[in-house]
């Protein structure tokens, strides 16, 4: 006679999900995110940040290095650089931010039209595109600055004209995958009109690649504004402005590197915070899709 032995299996701790990968620290998206909110302080009130006036002349303190003071130093005016280099976030940014809205708005017009249009329409829009990326962008906006002449308005329009064949092929690309989908396919079955169809399938699914767009555009549109300023195709002295103060520099960094060195700095943050925003929320619109 066999004796049959039975266990009783131990109980397993099923534990409850974890949350935490939705509220770890996430450097990528918060420190960019700072940097940007800082910015938009600055742009919208740089006097909470820096309170003095950046148009002030000091003559017998021109060249005075970077001390408690003047954080920043004193340019070849005896001006306050920490305070010309917050109030021109509202110059630099606020250029590279209506350039990318410009680009964007453009691109989404040639996008949809070329996405959503015949393929007569999708070829003659392909064609205009393919000439306009023939010319380098920067190339470009010179040619609209050279024909509107010198200025901040001129070179917002300049950047913006010469983003915008990016943003179309991209946009139409997107627009081309939702023509073929499914619920587009049913709501034509449907009787729908085509600006139904654009307003209620084709704008809602292009909104969030174009937030994430726009993100990365700003960067990009900061750092070429402030190469049109530093050729003195943009803002002129002494307006506050991160291009302009880094051509106005350009004379002296022997003496006063300082001229050159904080308005550059800024420069390279406002691009690096935005570009690296935009990735991060082009990543997680990835791992949501």
């Amino acid at each position: 006679m066999t004796q049959t032995l039975q266990t009783t299996p131990t109980p397993v701790e099923v534990k409850p999900p974890q949350r935490a990968s939705r509220r770890r620290f996430r450097p990528a998206i918060v420190i960019p995110s700072a940097v940007v909110g800082f910015l938009i302080v600055a742009t919208i009130a740089p006097g909470i940040i820096a309170s003095g006036d950046p148009l002030a002349m000091e003559p017998a303190n021109a060249f005075a290095s970077p001390t408690f003071a003047h954080p920043f130093g004193t340019d070849e005016s005896g001006r306050d650089v920490f305070t010309r280099v917050i109030h021109g976030a509202r110059n630099s940014l606020s250029i590279g931010l209506m350039a990318t809205v410009i680009g964007v708005g453009l691109g989404l017009v040639l996008g949809v039209i070329a996405g959503w249009g015949s393929k007569v329409v999708d070829f003659g829009v392909n064609r205009v595109l393919e000439v306009l990326f023939a010319f380098p962008s920067l190339l470009l906006a010179l040619l609209v600055i050279t024909i509107l002449g010198p200025g901040e308005i001129a070179i917002t329009l300049a950047v913006g004209l010469s983003t915008a064949p990016g943003y179309a092929r991209i946009i139409r690309s997107q627009v081309r995958s939702i023509r073929a989908s499914n619920y587009v396919e049913a709501s034509v079955v449907q009787g729908h009109s085509q600006g139904f169809l654009i307003r209620r399938h084709v704008l809602p699914n292009v909104a969030a690649p174009l937030f994430v767009l726009v993100t990365l555009g700003v960067g990009q549109a900061i750092v070429w504004a402030s190469s049109l300023s530093f050729l003195g195709l943009g803002a002129t002295p002494p307006t506050p402005e991160w291009g302009a103060m880094l051509a106005a520099g350009c004379g002296y960094m022997s003496i006063a590197w300082w001229i050159t060195l904080f308005p550059g700095i800024f420069i390279v943050l406002s691009a690096a915070a935005t570009t690296i925003l935009g990735h991060s929320l082009q990543q997680r619109q990835k791992e949501r899709s």
